[in-house]
């Protein structure tokens, strides 16, 4: 019996790794074990005991509501939700924006292709944080004050603090609504993918939305929340009312949007060319437009081989929301900074901000890898 386990190529295997199992914990053990002893007699606290202490520390905006004297727990989720909330607006503007820029490079205008091309050469080669500076440099320089701002659009205005610009406005029970709308959301991909397996995704997407945006207006009418649009208006020195982007916020959207779309124009333009040509000649011989054939046809296709680098791209995207603390939006990386001036205890605060980046990566994978699996060819 010992003799055949001991022969055994998949029992040996089993036995080495469990043993180079055990000696990785067994490590990571004796590390945790040495950091907590030296803390200790450095006289350095450890442990999660301070998240529910008050934190004590304004943050300067936050897309869930937050006061000083939250705990420093509640201060990690605003922190969270800013990460998020940007990432979310960044790679959504970078994705239609490199849409865009693609079919620009694939134009047969002249102007409009080297424009583009210009575009990339440009954003691509500088880095990051320099534009990123230069954006919130020319966001708290360049504008005027409040009473002399900008007006590019009837009612945005463009200033030395912020952006303002028409705002949704909903009365008691807005939450709720919300939470419905993300609710029927949810049930409206589900179905759809369900009933409309047949149809391409490029297809199904505009009766996502339509069928999404009717549902949530018969919502909010059947719940009866007050809802009307609110313009800013200039009352003293600042206007008041509407929607307000800081301009660390507006520079760091901005900045991270018009970069990243250099990277995601490229993947998509990458896609599109390497669809054979056969495709566009066969769909003009049925006599369909280009404009039907790369939407009906060609994107299709292209989305296969777009979505494993642009999976990478949203990553990066994600892990470049870091470089916000440069401007001063208050997002994870800043608020760790600031809980560990308070506290001390940077070991904590930052496997917080590790886990939580580690999570949101791993998310944003098992999603993409989802979407790949979806639009992968099945061969039987």
């Amino acid at each position: 019996m010992l003799q055949s386990l001991w022969y055994s190529d998949r029992f040996r295997s089993w036995i080495m790794q469990i043993a180079l199992l055990g000696a990785l914990l067994g490590l990571l053990y004796w590390i945790a074990g040495n950091t907590i002893t030296n803390l200790a007699e450095r006289g350095i606290r450890t442990g999660f005991d301070f998240l529910a202490h008050p934190a004590r520390f304004p943050i300067s905006e936050s897309v869930v509501h937050y006061t000083p004297s939250d705990s420093f727990l509640w201060a990690f989720v605003v922190g969270v939700a800013n990460t998020l909330w940007l990432s979310v607006i960044t790679l959504v503007l970078a994705t239609a924006g490199g849409l865009f820029l693609a079919l620009a490079q694939l134009a047969k205008h002249p102007l409009l292709s080297r424009l583009a091309v210009g575009y990339v050469t440009l954003f691509r080669n500088i880095p990051l944080i320099v534009q990123l500076l230069f954006f919130y440099g020319l966001a708290t320089s360049v504008f005027p004050a409040p009473r002399d701002a900008f007006e590019p659009l009837p009612g945005v205005f463009l200033s030395l603090r912020g952006v303002y610009a028409p705002g949704l406005v909903m009365g008691a029970g807005g939450g709720w609504v919300i939470a419905a709308s993300i609710v029927l959301l949810l049930v409206t991909i589900w179905l759809g993918n369900r009933r409309f397996r047949d149809v391409s995704l490029v297809r199904r997407i505009p009766s996502f939305v339509g069928i999404w945006l009717v549902g949530t207006v018969i919502i909010g009418w059947l719940a009866d929340v007050p809802l009307h649009l609110e313009s800013p208006v200039l009352h003293g020195l600042n206007f008041r009312g509407g929607m307000y982007l800081s301009p660390e916020f507006a520079a760091i959207v901005v900045g991270l949007a018009l970069y990243t779309t250099a990277f995601t124009g490229e993947i998509i333009r990458g896609g599109i060319e390497a669809v054979g040509k056969g495709q566009w000649e066969g769909g003009r011989a049925l006599g369909l437009w280009d404009r039907q054939i790369m939407f009906r046809i060609i994107l299709p296709q292209a989305l296969r081989i777009i979505v494993p680098p642009m999976t990478s791209q949203y990553l990066s995207t994600v892990k470049n929301t870091t470089l916000a603390v440069a401007v001063g939006y208050p997002e994870l990386g800043l608020v760790v900074n600031t809980v560990i001036n308070q506290t001390g205890q940077a070991l904590e605060s930052i496997m917080v901000m590790l886990g939580v980046f580690l999570t949101v990566s791993l998310t944003v994978s098992l999603f993409m890898n989802w979407f790949n699996a979806r639009i992968a060819l099945v061969e039987r």
